[in-house]
């Protein structure tokens, strides 16, 4: 009934939520069920509007953050494609594989946004930032945490990224000057040079054994990345410097440019390669998410809105608590990819 002085009033039950005409339970169930298909398949299934259910999900990635608020001691920067025409949101994690934040574009701005929330007290408490050698992140880095230079990690798998770059591209430019027959040995070769060794089955191994013990330039370049591989099992700081340095005056000497490039990388932010040899930090956990980042996005057939991609990243691999007041939350479970 309106009340003549008053006219509507609302009030707030028990059973529901402000801006919600679901009971908790009800939302408690969306919520469950997004976590295993998409905003389109249960709003199907559960005879609801798309807009219904991107509300729920909106809504309990909101009562996530606003929970969580303490700053993990070992974070993660990475990037991830939002959509093509190289647009990209910046993704800080823990090195557990909890997304803490993401925001537009990898430039300074999209990192200082998540520095911002916190003063520099808390953020002194960070002991390591795993991340690529992408100097934006590393300025702001610096600028933002305590001691930040000393605290950056170049991890192994960004280091193995560069390298197996360098070896692609001396691959196509050996190809393209060599004459018919050995141009062929090359042919199809690309993902063998690429390939982790630890995962190839001993068919595989033996049968790439001509190439890589062959005179070719890329087998060369391979050769380097694969010493480089054994200099992250050091424990000393002064011996891993020692090696690396060596490993750095020899690739430097060589002919293969692209392999020269990645030496003088590696010599300019050497001290961020070994703090991460040191205290065996890697940042692989962020590949993890990505590509369960790219899973969602293609399930939902891509995402238009920039704000809705990014509350379905934290939903799945935020390791937030959506569920209203009063429900108990259920078991955390990364969307199957």
């Amino acid at each position: 009934m309106e009340c003549e002085e008053h006219r509507v009033k609302q009030v707030q039950v028990p059973w529901g939520e402000e801006r919600s005409r679901f009971t908790v339970i009800y939302e408690a169930l969306i919520l469950d069920w997004l976590r295993h298909a998409s905003i389109a398949g249960v709003a199907e299934m559960m005879g609801l509007s798309w807009d219904e259910v991107d509300g729920v999900m909106s809504r309990g990635v909101e009562r996530g953050l606003r929970r969580r608020v303490e700053v993990p001691e070992r974070l993660g920067v990475d990037e991830t494609s939002f959509q093509k025409r190289h647009e990209y949101v910046t993704v800080v994690n823990d090195l557990e594989g909890r997304v803490l934040h993401v925001s537009e574009g990898h430039g300074k701005e999209a990192l200082r946004e998540f520095y911002e929330q916190f003063e520099g007290e808390e953020l002194g408490g960070v002991k390591t930032v795993a991340m690529d050698m992408w100097e934006p992140y590393i300025q702001v880095t610096q600028a933002y945490v305590p001691q930040g230079a000393e605290k950056i990690a170049f991890d192994k798998f960004h280091v193995a990224g560069h390298l197996g770059e360098a070896i692609d591209r001396v691959r196509r430019q050996e190809q393209r000057k060599l004459p018919g027959e050995g141009a062929q040995r090359l042919k199809g070769s690309r993902y063998l040079w690429l390939k982790n060794p630890r995962h190839m089955d001993w068919q595989r191994w033996k049968a790439f054994a001509a190439l890589r013990d062959s005179a070719l330039q890329t087998a060369r370049a391979w050769g380097y990345k694969e010493h480089a591989m054994t200099l992250w099992e050091y424990r000393s700081r002064a011996w891993a410097r020692k090696a690396w340095l060596a490993w750095v005056r020899s690739a430097i000497r060589c002919r293969l440019e692209p392999v020269k490039r990645v030496a003088r990388m590696v010599r300019k932010h050497l001290e961020g390669i070994l703090t991460a040899v040191v205290q065996r930090v890697t940042n692989a956990r962020a590949e993890g998410i990505n590509a369960g980042i790219q899973w969602v996005k293609y399930r939902a057939r891509g995402y238009r809105n920039r704000q809705r991609f990014r509350d379905a990243i934290y939903f799945h691999f935020g390791g937030l608590d959506v569920y209203p007041d009063g429900v108990a939350r259920r078991p955390l479970t990364h969307t199957n990819s």
